[in-house]
């Protein structure tokens, strides 16, 4: 089968398709005929060598992807058959013809979303979902600042808050991302290379703060962040984009504020998809209809990897995708998901 594959840490320019070993399922696994496969930025980070997959864990790129399911392994418990459209959480592997997959890590897609649709949802929306509702234990008319916002899991954040009933408010660097922003539901933006976002957050919440932030700068935000929190808030952090260093009074600004920090490294948990299948909210509105809008970035063919690779891999803001129909690139368009139910294999 082919895979996206890389001999050496660097950069995009190093990404190339290869002919590598079909993967059979093992006990419990299911294999996965891969349609499509989203680009997260622990990817990039990995491509970098920054990042190692975990212990066991597939060497090839994408930590989900869409497809049919090709092969049941021994000990599956009935829960699937050939030919079944899923969508699938993965340690690593997505970016390829094929992927095995535990059982429990496979989901149906939720009714009305494409296979292109559905590979952007496991890892960027679960991390979402963990991060608001696991996590930041996320409530109803609560202010919640999204750094990141037009990121894969900034704008699954920004639906997912308004979702639960709680004010989504989202850091960008440019107007265009703010406006993308806003149009998913996000009640105010702020451009954080133009204005301080602390502020600007104070001035909207009336001085009142924010009661959760999703943070994955983390140290060249941790003071204004402090400074935007409200009484008792709670600051989840999931990343270190701004450097892992913090100089200056944490602490005590912290406690002043009575001010909960949390992390969460998201790709080692194992209990995303429970939480996130026991919520409808995550899938449905009240008439059961779908209203997820996954957001993409990019579009490109498996086997156009190694033209575009500068183009889409070096870190989009929503997420890009690859897939297994025409050869097509709409890197930086932002716009929602072709709706080709079934685009074929890679």
């Amino acid at each position: 089968m082919l895979a996206v594959h890389f001999d050496k840490p660097g950069g995009p320019e190093n990404l190339y398709v290869k002919e590598v070993a079909k993967p059979s399922p093992g006990e419990g696994e299911v294999l996965l005929k891969v349609a499509a496969s989203a680009l997260n930025r622990a990817d990039l980070i990995q491509r970098e060598g920054q990042y190692d997959p975990p212990p066991g864990a597939s060497n090839i790129l994408g930590l989900e992807a869409s497809g049919h399911v090709a092969e049941l392994g021994p000990g599956c418990h009935g829960h699937w058959k050939i030919g079944d459209a899923a969508m699938a959480l993965l340690p690593g592997g997505g970016q390829a013809q094929y992927v095995t997959v535990p059982e429990s890590l496979l989901m149906p897609i939720p009714e009305g979303l494409t296979l292109l649709q559905a590979a952007a949802i496991p890892e960027a929306w679960l991390t979402a979902f963990q991060l608001l509702h696991l996590v930041g234990n996320v409530q109803a008319g609560d202010y919640v600042l999204i750094h990141a916002g037009l990121s894969g899991v900034g704008t699954a954040a920004i639906q997912l808050t308004r979702m639960a009933g709680a004010i989504p408010l989202v850091t960008a660097g440019s107007q265009q991302k703010l406006q993308m922003a806003e149009k998913l539901g996000a009640a105010a933006g702020f451009n954080y290379k133009e204005e301080d976002f602390s502020e600007a957050t104070l001035k909207f919440t009336k001085g009142a703060g924010v009661n959760l932030i999703l943070d994955c700068i983390g140290g060249s935000y941790w003071e204004k962040n402090v400074n935007c929190l409200a009484l008792d808030g709670r600051w989840v952090l999931y990343g270190l984009l701004g450097g892992a260093d913090i100089n200056g009074p944490l602490l005590s600004k912290l406690l002043h504020k009575r001010g909960s920090l949390i992390t969460s490294l998201l790709r080692s948990r194992d209990n995303k998809i429970c939480g996130f299948r026991e919520s409808k909210k995550a899938e449905e509105d009240e008439e059961g209809g779908v209203r997820l809008s996954p957001q993409a970035d990019a579009l490109l063919s498996l086997v156009l990897v190694q033209a575009n690779a500068s183009e889409c891999f070096h870190g989009a803001n929503s997420a890009s995708l690859l897939h297994g129909g025409p050869p097509t690139s709409t890197a930086g368009s932002g716009q929602n998901l072709p709706s080709d139910r079934n685009p074929g294999g890679p």
